[in-house]
């Protein structure tokens, strides 16, 4: 995830978000009692903020610290992943997450990417006011969202801005498009046959009272 210098719009936008997540996050956090689901929430409130297309978010972040769920079996972005030397790392809670950006910063390690959106703290040295912020689901979506926005105002494009969310090179921004893409499509599957199941139990619950 490649520096952006955010337009004063998409600034604005992530500063008003960031005081409308931040007083829910809290309560967001105790009403996930599943780790799990606390990426694809976020994502999810960030993209109606931003205006992005619907699952897009998720879709990246799946990308970006994608780890499959042992018991669904499901694919789902993890908000305490941190890649750093070509390593990516899973950790347990936030605060091991937050431990071991420490431990590689007191080691000399600069380029870190951290959360569900896999944000990098070199590159994105402003996004941040400390790890802790920095590893919050909602404050870590909301600032991808932004960046993101700000990428499709440049590009003009979302098939370009989702490329350069990872790069500026063609071969690279390409490959990561495709994985995005892909994962998109299985967002959107996943979407359609939750509405259908909730319809299906609509349908039998009205039926039961009649």
């Amino acid at each position: 995830m490649r520096a952006f210098n955010l337009t004063a719009a998409a600034a604005l936008a992530l500063a008003l978000i960031a005081l409308a997540t931040a007083s829910g996050t809290a309560r967001a956090t105790e009403a996930f009692e599943n780790t799990w689901t606390l990426c694809r929430a976020s994502a999810t409130a960030a993209e109606q903020a931003y205006d992005l297309p619907p699952l897009l978010l998720s879709a990246i972040g799946r990308t970006e610290s994608g780890r499959r769920n042992p018991e669904t079996r499901e694919i789902l972005a993890w908000p305490w992943t941190v890649m750093a030397e070509g390593k990516g790392r899973f950790l347990p809670s936030k605060k091991a997450a937050i431990e071991t950006v420490e431990a590689l910063r007191a080691r000399g390690v600069r380029n870190i990417d951290v959360g569900c959106m896999q944000v990098n703290l070199h590159h994105h040295p402003e996004a941040f006011e400390d790890l802790e912020t920095a590893f919050d689901p909602a404050r870590n979506t909301a600032y991808a969202a932004a960046f993101l926005a700000g990428l499709r105002e440049e590009a003009r494009s979302w098939t370009r801005a989702v490329g350069h969310y990872h790069s500026r090179t063609i071969l690279r921004a390409n490959g990561y498009r495709a994985k995005v893409f892909k994962a998109w499509r299985a967002e959107r599957h996943r979407a359609n046959r939750e509405r259908r199941a909730a319809l299906k139990a609509a349908r039998e619950a009205a039926r039961a009272k009649g």
